[in-house]
């Protein structure tokens, strides 16, 4: 009989888990449309910006809102919301978002678009509250501190809570300021790590509120896992969950790398976005899988940024206002990856 073909995805495992050791590889530089064009225009960055959820009880998050040079308030614009935001505004910086919006805009490679640069919020403030005592909790139980903790408890946690302070409370107040698009199909979502499973938490929960997503180094484990059979899920269940539930209508690229973080507390990144990979090939989701090299860190998948917005804002038209998302035909043909270790024995 013969055997069917399989696809080899030679994966080294993470440093802690390898029978040696020695630094990660160093990340790929930045070039291109990640560095600032002087012939290309600037948009305006807000100042930072405050806003008090009433989902999460009295937390309070910073954000900015960045609006491109082409941007016009007569106009309806499409929206990205960036989690872990402050961290993408500098233009200098390891993941300068700022740069490749501006260049892909003038290219016409995308939309102009409202970006919306969103950091975890702060429980501090609200003492008492449920979130609060939740939150505090979780920190005590992990050694966590308050605001990390936050941040998990946003990030992490499978439901639609977070979805709903984006759709409810944040993108609101941004539409108070400037004018946004309202359909699915004008909005996308990115984050890392945590917030890269936040950004398919939010598309998974509210479809019809984000439809276009970007993980890096997505935390698809068991973070937030609780043990309570009517709140077990966690992000090691996502997988499963796009197998088993509804085909929601979302396009998703994943970016993890092979010297990713593993915990024996909540699983193994690299594996589980391999799984995920394979779950949204499997039930013929528009997707697209990016594996290199890289540790937990930003690195690999900000250097493909560019390109990574480019295939998530293909075929965009502003005169629609929906697309039904269908798998290329060119990944349809593709086997499902495989792991081949490499790493016990021999290296």
């Amino acid at each position: 009989m013969n055997k069917p073909l399989l696809l080899a995805l030679c994966l080294t495992l993470p440093a802690a888990a390898q029978n040696f050791s020695g630094p990660a590889p160093p990340p790929p530089p930045l070039t291109g449309n990640s560095l600032q064009n002087p012939n290309v225009p600037v948009g305006t960055l807000s100042e930072k910006l405050t806003i008090s959820s009433h989902i999460y009880d009295g937390m309070t998050s910073n954000y900015w809102i960045y609006a491109p040079a082409q941007y016009d308030p007569k106009t309806p614009a499409a929206v990205m919301v960036f989690n872990d935001g402050g961290g993408y505004i500098n233009r200098k910086g390891n993941h300068p978002a700022l740069n490749v919006i501006d260049n892909l805009i003038a290219q016409h490679k995308i939309p102009v678009m409202i970006a919306i640069f969103t950091d975890p919020g702060d429980i501090s403030g609200a003492l008492g509250t449920p979130t609060y005592k939740f939150v505090d909790a979780y920190s005590k139980k992990w050694s966590r501190t308050l605001k990390d903790s936050m941040r998990s408890t946003e990030y992490d946690t499978v439901s639609d809570r977070y979805a709903r302070f984006l759709r409810d409370e944040l993108l609101p107040a941004v539409a108070a300021k400037y004018n946004l698009r309202k359909d699915a199909y004008s909005h996308a979502i990115t984050g890392m790590s945590s917030g890269g499973i936040a950004s398919f938490n939010a598309a998974w929960q509210m479809p019809d509120e984000f439809s276009r997503v970007i993980s890096w180094i997505g935390s698809f484990t068991a973070i937030q896992w609780h043990e309570d059979p009517a709140v077990a899920d966690g992000g090691q269940n996502y997988p499963e969950k796009v197998l088993r539930e509804p085909h929601r209508n979302i396009r998703v690229w994943l970016q993890d790398g092979a010297n990713d973080q593993e915990n024996p507390r909540y699983g193994s990144w690299p594996l589980a976005n391999i799984r995920l990979a394979n779950a949204l090939k499997l039930k013929s989701y528009d997707s697209h899988f990016s594996f290199g090299t890289g540790p937990h860190s930003p690195g690999e998948g900000a250097a493909e940024f560019p390109e990574e917005m480019i295939w998530l804002w293909r075929d965009y038209d502003p005169s629609r206002t929906d697309q039904t998302y269908t798998q290329d035909p060119a990944e349809a043909t593709k086997p499902p990856f495989r792991v081949s270790i490499s790493n016990r024995e021999t290296h």
